[in-house]
């Protein structure tokens, strides 16, 4: 706020001709001499004049004109009389209202509290008296109750009751600078004057900063000195309801209440100014929605820092039940008339609702003295008795249409008191959308909404709008989308993570494509923007990369994740880039239903739909491989988040398990896939073989292997892996048992034990070279049946032929000395008579002499 310094000015000459004016009707009197009775006829010309300056200034602050008036007039009561010439020369250097005060002639209290009554001005009062320091506020607001309590009209008891409630609602802490030099003013004032410097003994002195409670205490005994002036049933109306919300909220409720739900809050305003809006008596009837909600939020928001001493809640708990008693037959009647609700009766029912309430939880938690237990129990039920016979005041309102939509808008369009959460409840609300007022709040309140989950309420909203109410425009559609993409491109790329899985989560692959139809320009725009980072696939260029696929990927995440596949397999050099890309959206982990089958991951359905066995040249499945590489491992960019959009045992089930057949064409490749899966985040803790079963990998591995002993049976068509391709498959094996057996701690001993079981069951299937291949990893744990297999060999060899048998032999003996020394008990059924003869008479079958002799000095060495 900036109204210029303190000095003369035209706003100041106004002021001080409405003065001169008012020292000319009062003549010959000082104005320091005048009265209550003469200020209807000598104060005319001060308030005129103080409207004259709120009009003139009603384009610019009127309000802050209306504050800086009262403060000089302030200032020039509090100043010291009479002056001395000393003084005067310290003032003129010092003092910022020196200029404009000295134009005011010397008045009294009374000038001052009459002004402030004829503007109604109780607010302003209460922000000026609690700016001062704490010994002249507490003696300005007993001038205050004592100037009240003489000659008490019915204007002095709303005045009153009016500075009352708004003291209840003060909150402080206001950075004003007009303020803090009023304050600085009343120091200076202080320091130099007689009247303060012994300030009244029934109050000490505290800190600085004026606290409430002595001054709520003191406008407690200030209405009981006016209690009997208070004759009509409003004014009795908000007189109770004052004393009711002071004891509610400075003594009765807990320390740190919880703050009502957004809906609620909403609610209790749109009582509030739907009484106000049918009481043409109130105040506030003809204001503009949004001043009337700034008054409203300080109405229903109470809150309090400290608590009153007790012995003033027991005189004011006392006070109450007297004044229910005296007063209640008559409100009843008045509450219970046909007559329409005023804000007046409408807060004296709520306020005692809250105030009931509160008492009883404050009956069942405070340790009471049997007096205070029996006045609490007294009050609490004469209130509840009073509310019975009233309740039709609440209950049977008659409100007007609701406002809330409205009333919701404009705090947010005014930023006020949780307008935050007003955002949320105008992005649910099914009933408000594209409205005028709606698409006009929205436009105009677009950076509020840059929060994902308000983006993603919004969204939810207007699909379901959409689709429900086919009478909107396809132009407000278009243009509530833009918004809302508008929004969401200017997330933070976590932020974009979020709406993007909510929209999946609630529209699937499709995204907003799903329910809108208005998707103008999508395919233009998806080649334009695929074809830019083809020209441009460089880490420079990732940032950007990234924020134009963010946008397509929320409109259309199907289309444009299978163009990143196809692009990153056909286009060579490009995986990286655009793998990068990808993972720099980790919201496409996400997880596909499809009944009955078992969720599938979006970005393995979208690669198999798209690439997948449809790969042209061997450069493609390099690049594949690749791919799959930087999605399990994603490569980390600078300034980029990542995350990987793969897990190991996601590409085994979905393209390694499934073609681990040697007449399957993709066979080589799955298993180079294997190789790939086993490789990733092999160095990290959570090493992922250990959170699956690795069994049933070994058993596929196994069964490929064991269709190489049926090799030269397969047409070769069917033979789609080369012999050299069992060394591969050897290796991986290799590879996984060692990593098993080195996780063995991480299996339960009964689990281990059924896991090799059920892997040996399964083995007795397949040839027995297989099985003989996993004797490391069964530790011993079942015996060696190798001569069954060899006997059967025999039978079908001829003598004659020696070479291959004398192979074989080798390689039973090579098996049988490897197995002699793991196991001991092996060992000693070698040295039974009969495997000696039987491995002797396949040494005599053989030839030449050499040989056999070779043979059998290695079975004499078992």
């Amino acid at each position: 706020m900036d109204l210029g310094p303190l000095n003369i000015c035209e706003e100041m000459t106004i002021l001080h001709g409405g003065f001169l004016l008012a020292e000319q009707l009062f003549h010959p009197k000082a104005l320091t001499e005048l009265t209550k009775s003469d200020w209807e006829r000598v104060g005319r010309p001060i308030v005129e004049a103080l409207r004259e300056i709120s009009s003139t200034t009603a384009h610019s602050q009127p309000f802050a004109w209306k504050k800086k008036a009262l403060i000089i007039i302030w200032a020039k009561v509090l100043q010291p009389y009479p002056v001395t010439p000393s003084d005067t020369d310290t003032r003129w250097q010092e003092d910022v209202f020196f200029s404009v005060v000295n134009m005011i002639p010397t008045i009294n209290h009374t000038v001052l509290f009459e002004l402030l009554k004829s503007l109604e001005a109780s607010g302003l009062f209460i922000q000026l008296l609690m700016a001062l320091p704490t010994t002249i506020c507490r003696a300005e607001l007993e001038h205050f109750l004592e100037h009240m309590s003489v000659d008490t009209s019915s204007k002095d008891v709303a005045f009153f009751l009016s500075v009352w409630w708004e003291m209840i609602k003060h909150k402080g802490n206001q950075q004003d600078p007009l303020l803090s030099q009023f304050r600085t003013m009343a120091h200076k004032y202080l320091s130099s004057s007689d009247e303060f410097s012994h300030p009244p003994k029934r109050f000490k002195s505290d800190p600085d900063v004026c606290p409430t409670m002595p001054l709520l205490a003191m406008l407690l005994t200030g209405l009981k000195q006016i209690q009997n002036r208070i004759l009509c049933p409003g004014m009795k109306c908000y007189a109770l309801a004052n004393l009711a919300d002071m004891l509610t909220v400075f003594a009765l409720m807990e320390d740190d209440p919880q703050e009502v739900s957004a809906t609620v809050y909403l609610d209790k305003l749109a009582a509030v100014i739907s009484v106000w809006n049918l009481d043409t008596q109130n105040p506030y009837h003809q204001q503009a929605l949004a001043e009337k909600v700034k008054e409203a939020e300080r109405d229903i928001s109470l809150t309090s820092l400290a608590k009153l001493p007790s012995d003033t809640v027991f005189i004011g708990l006392e006070f109450m039940c007297s004044l229910l008693r005296e007063w209640g037959e008559e409100l009843q009647t008045v509450l219970n008339s046909s007559q329409g609700t005023s804000y007046d009766s409408y807060r004296l029912c709520d306020s005692l609702t809250s105030f009931s309430q509160n008492l009883k939880l404050y009956l069942d938690s405070t340790s009471l003295s049997k007096e205070e237990g029996q006045v609490v129990s007294e009050l609490a039920e004469c209130v509840g008795d009073f509310l019975k016979k009233t309740n039709r005041v609440l209950k049977n309102k008659g409100f007007e249409k609701d406002i809330t939509a409205s009333i919701a808008m404009a705090i947010i369009n005014q930023k006020m008191d949780r307008h935050m959460e007003m955002c949320y409840i105008f992005a649910s609300e099914k009933k408000w959308a594209f409205s005028d007022e709606w698409l006009a709040c929205l436009v105009n309140n677009q950076a509020l909404f840059q929060e994902p989950d308000l983006l993603l309420k919004l969204l939810q909203t207007v699909m379901e709008v959409t689709v429900t109410d086919r009478a909107i425009p396809e132009s407000q559609i278009k243009q509530v989308i833009s918004l809302i993409l508008e929004c969401y491109v200017d997330l933070s790329l976590p932020d974009k993570n979020k709406v993007l899985s909510g929209t999946l989560c609630s529209w699937g692959r499709k995204g907003l494509s799903e329910k809108l139809a208005y998707l103008d320009g999508f395919q233009e725009d998806l080649n334009t923007t695929f074809n830019q980072l083809a020209q441009s696939a460089s880490e420079q260029g990732l940032a950007k990369a990234v924020a134009s696929v963010a946008r397509l990927v929320i409109l259309y995440p199907e289309i444009t994740v299978k163009k990143m596949c196809s692009m990153a397999v056909v286009n060579l050099g490009t995986h990286k880039f655009l793998a990068q890309i990808l993972t720099a959206f980790p919201a496409l982990r996400f997880m596909e239903e499809q009944s009955p089958n078992p969720p599938t991951n979006f970005v393995v359905s979208c690669l198999k739909e798209t690439v997948w066995r449809k790969f042209s040249t061997p450069k493609e499945e390099k690049q594949f491989l690749e791919l799959l590489s930087c999605l399990m491992t994603p490569v980390k960019p600078q300034g980029i988040p990542v995350a990987a959009l793969l897990e190991p045992d996601e590409v085994l089930k979905e393209f390694v398990l499934p073609f681990l057949m040697l007449d399957v064409k993709e066979v080589d490749l799955s298993l180079k896939i294997f190789i790939q899966t086993l490789q990733a985040n092999a160095s990290l803790e959570g090493y992922w073989l250990q959170t699956c079963s690795p069994f049933p990998l070994i058993f596929s591995l196994c069964q490929l292997l064991d269709c190489f002993s049926k090799y030269w049976q397969l047409p070769k068509e069917k033979r789609c892996l080369s012999l050299d391709g069992k060394d591969l498959v050897i290796h991986i094996l290799e590879i996984l048992c060692e990593i098993v057996l080195a996780n063995a701690e991480t299996f339960s001993p009964d689990t281990w034990i059924k896991s090799q079981s059920w892997l040996h069951r399964k083995l007795e299937q397949l040839d027995w070279t297989v099985r003989l291949r996993m004797k490391n990893l069964f530790e011993g744990h079942f015996k060696c049946e190798v001569f069954c297999h060899v006997l059967h060999i025999m039978a079908m060899v001829h003598q004659e032929v020696c070479e291959p048998l004398y192979v074989l032999a080798l390689e039973i003996l090579t098996c049988y000395e490897t197995l002699s020394k793991a196991n001991p008990s092996v060992s000693s059924l070698l040295q039974k008579v009969n495997e000696q003869r039987f491995l002797k008479s396949i040494a005599e079958n053989i030839s030449p002499e050499e040989r056999r002799q070779t043979l059998l000095q290695k079975i004499s060495n078992f």
